[in-house]
Parts: C-alpha cells; structure tokens; sequence
C-alpha cells in the first residue's frame, strides 16, 4: 500500500501497476486531464506537474516530468496539478499572468508551463531572469514565442500573492507527517511490484531477495523502458525515501554524495568546489530531470554520453558499493566495461559517491558541446584536470563522454601532457595523441570527424583558458 495527497485529498493505492506513470494516473485514473502527453520521454514539459516533501515545518514545491514518473514514488509526498490551482472560483495568480500576458494560444504546451511558474514563484522572493530561464527550459512552445511566457514570469514573480497553499500550509504538513512512511511499502498489482524501504540495511535485503528487480531512484531513464519500448518491469525496487542514500556530506577530504541525491540538490556542494560542474549540471537535461534524477543513476544506467561520469572520472571520483552486507570501493573509471556493461555484481548497488575535494595547483574545466544549450544531450562532453607548478604539468587526468562505448580517460593524452612544459607544441602533441585514445562513432547527434576534431579543440581551448602572463612567461624558454 502507498499513500500520497493529490493536492489535500489522501489517495491509498493497494493494487495498482507499478508500471503506472503519475500522467496515466491522473488522465486515466482520476479523470485530471489537464496535464498534457507531449512526447513521453521528459523533453517537451507539457506533463509538468509539481510536487510538494516535507522540509523541516515547510512544504518544499519542485517540478517533475509525470510522463516519467511512476505513481510508487508519490508515496508520502503531495502531487499538485494545473486543475488545483484555481481556488474558489479565481484563478491563481500565475494563471492570471499568462492570460494578462498573452502566454498562451493553441494551449497545449500551456498547463506544463504554468506548473512551471508555480513552482518558480514558490521558490523566488522576486523576478530573476536566469532563475526563470532555468524554471522554464524544459518546457517547449510551438506557438505563442516565450516573450510572453517569460512576461508572465516576471508578473507572477513581482506581484506574487498569498495563496491557498499558502493558507492550507500548516494542514498540508500535517497531513504529509500522518502519512510519511515509517515502514517498508509495496505497491502490488499481482504480477507487478514495486518495493518501497526506508533504509540502506532493507534495500540491501531485498535487493539479496529479489535481484532480479530493477533498482529506481528518480526513473528519467528507467522509465523510458516503459514509455518508449512498451516494457513491463516486473519487480521495482524505489530507493527515493532512504534517507541515508539522499545525504550529501562535505568533509575534509570528499564531498560524499548519497546514489539517490537528486541532481538539484547536488549542485550547491559541487558547484562550491568546481564551479565549472555547476555550469554543466545547470545544462543538465532540464529542471525538472534535474529535480528527479540522481547522480548514481546518471553513473548506474552506463550511458557513454552521460554528462556527469566524465567529470567525476577526471576528478578521481569513487563509488561505494554494497551488496548484502559487503561493502567495496572501486575507482569509478574501472565501473566502466563495455557499452551498457559494468563491473556491478548480482544485486549489488551504488550506496554513494565520493569525489576528492580540490588540491592546490589544480586546474579543473568541464566542457559540452550538444545543438541546443538547454535540455540536450552531449555529442562530445569533456573533463580536464590537471597540476600545473611552476609551467610544468606534473598530474592530468583527462575524462571524454560520447567519443567511445563508455565514458573513458585519454591515457595517452595525459602521457603527452605530464612532465611536459604548459606550451602550445606540447598541447599540439597531446591533440595528436587523442587520435590514439579514441575512435568515435558517426551517428545522428555528430560524426566521428567531428567528435575527434572537437576533442583536440576543447583541449586547445582548455590551455588557452588557463594561460596567464606568469605561466607564459614560465613557459617562453621551452617554446
């Protein structure tokens, strides 16, 4: 049995196919079909819908693709819709700012978008135009033009009002602590489940039990499988409410991230140490991706053009990994086999992510290269972290995602690069060397032209970046 609110209604669910997305749910099963099917992959946010988790005494709001979520991961969490928005007859504010700003015209696109600017004006104290770039990258317009969309942003925003959400905060908390769950859930239809512990010890028995299940954590890709290709997942294991798992922890030596962190919520901590894995995770997909997805799963799926696995194999990242009782610790390059192919053993999970924190003298830059800035998929994704003292490269460890099966170090590369003099003909050599390390694929996202020659490019683009008046004239006598 799972429980959840839809909006302040208490919705228990005993025998529901696990394999039933939050979209089909309310089209399907509760008659709201305001929420819109647009593309069923998480690209267009025309499925948006907002989520509301206890935080503290609060209700923190986020915005989530309910094309890709299955209804077993609302558990102890409140859903809102674009039909709870209207109250007593009015509509909300946001709604009011697309009309007054002519925001919408065939409507399609419209509901996603509105649930979009609700969860920007709950989590804004005022009208911030990067904020509500990022708010409303993920959702897509074919008609209006977001001139007036983003108006009605910057309305809502400035002459934000109390609502009811607002006045039924305090019986909404309520309402989420009776049902927060305090034991292991299972949502079973007879031939489908979906598993639901609260700790790592649990989730580890019953992956032992069941390791035939599929492990889901924000389900951005899992659910694909069922969207896409019209799969049944037979057993789920949902990890979202083990709280151990969520936990990032900054230490003198690591920033240690919990597998099932969400993407947003990793961002302070990384993006505090290296600003440039800020930058990427802010073009990671969109925010409503961001606010489901997990870096373990963007590690756990294999995918070789995943935007995070290169960065964090540059940085010397870890995973922890469990399976029953054992634990183990393996250097996150050496997961990476084969295409789709890792060194994970039968039942045996990521637990967490340990990323060394930023040495003296390094020098770290991450770059994507996709056809659109926002909510795209990489054609080459590139890490670059090196030692520079004085002129001399004395470390590099060099990541690429999209150039091979799997996201790899350029070992050869890096053998050009270290002992070597910070110069132009040494980068040239090390341009040359990237030949040796990769053989890219052509395919309909670039060719494997392309893909090489932009890798020897961001490479060149790296050293022009972090060339200063001192390390030039450090370098000059060995040009």
């Amino acid at each position: 049995m799972i429980q959840f609110l839809l909006n302040r209604e208490l919705r228990t669910e005993h025998a529901l196919d696990p394999n039933v997305t939050v979209l089909n749910y309310l089209r399907e099963h509760v008659g709201k079909t305001g929420t819109k099917e647009g593309c069923a992959s998480g690209d267009c946010g025309a499925c948006t819908v907002v989520v509301g988790e206890l935080d503290g005494d609060r209700v923190r709001y986020r915005t989530l693709n309910s094309c890709l979520t299955f209804v077993s991961s609302l558990h102890g969490k409140q859903l809102i819709t674009v039909e709870d928005l209207k109250h007593q007859g009015k509509l909300h504010s946001v709604q009011q700012a697309m009309v007054d700003c002519h925001g919408s015209q065939c409507g399609f696109c419209t509901p996603g978008f509105i649930m979009s600017l609700f969860a920007l004006q709950k989590n804004s104290s005022g009208y911030d135009k990067g904020q509500t770039m990022e708010a409303l990258a993920g959702n897509l317009c074919r008609c209006t033009g977001y001139r007036p969309i983003i108006d009605a942003a910057e309305q809502a925003c400035c002459q934000k009002q109390p609502d009811q959400f607002d006045a039924f905060e305090s019986a909404t908390v309520a309402q989420l602590q009776a049902i927060a769950p305090r034991e292991t859930a299972e949502l079973n239809s007879g031939d489908k489940r979906c598993l639901v512990p609260l700790t790592v010890a649990d989730l580890a028995d019953l992956y032992a039990a069941n390791p035939e299940a599929r492990l889901l954590a924000g389900g951005t890709d899992l659910a694909l499988e069922v969207t896409q290709f019209h799969r049944e997942l037979p057993v789920m294991i949902y990890v979202g409410h083990i709280e151990d798992m969520k936990r990032i922890e900054v230490t003198d030596k690591a920033i240690e991230i919990g597998a099932a962190a969400a993407l947003s919520d990793c961002y302070e901590a990384l993006s505090t140490e290296y600003p440039d894995f800020g930058e990427l995770l802010h073009r990671f997909a969109s925010l409503q991706i961001r606010n489901q997805g997990t870096l373990g799963g963007n590690i756990g799926n294999a995918s070789p053009i995943g935007d995070a696995p290169p960065l964090l194999i540059a940085l010397g990242a870890q995973i922890a990994l469990r399976q029953g009782n054992t634990r183990r610790i393996l250097p996150l390059q050496d997961y990476f086999l084969d295409y789709k192919v890792t060194a994970r053993q039968e039942a045996e999970f990521i637990e967490k992510i340990i990323v060394p924190r930023k040495q003296a003298n390094q020098a770290f830059r991450a770059y994507k290269v996709s056809k659109r800035l926002d909510d795209d998929i990489s054609a080459v994704c590139a890490a670059f972290n090196l030692s520079i003292v004085d002129g001399v490269v004395t470390d590099a460890r060099i990541a690429f995602g999209g150039m091979a099966a799997i996201p790899k170090r350029a070992n050869a590369c890096e053998a050009a690069l270290v002992g070597s003099a910070w110069y132009p003909g040494v980068i040239e050599r090390a341009c040359e060397a990237l030949g040796e390390d990769f053989t890219p694929l052509s395919d309909f996202r670039a060719s494997k032209e392309y893909r090489l020659l932009t890798a020897q490019n961001l490479l060149r683009k790296f050293f022009l970046e972090q060339q200063s008046p001192e390390i030039e004239t450090r370098v000059t006598a060995y040009a």
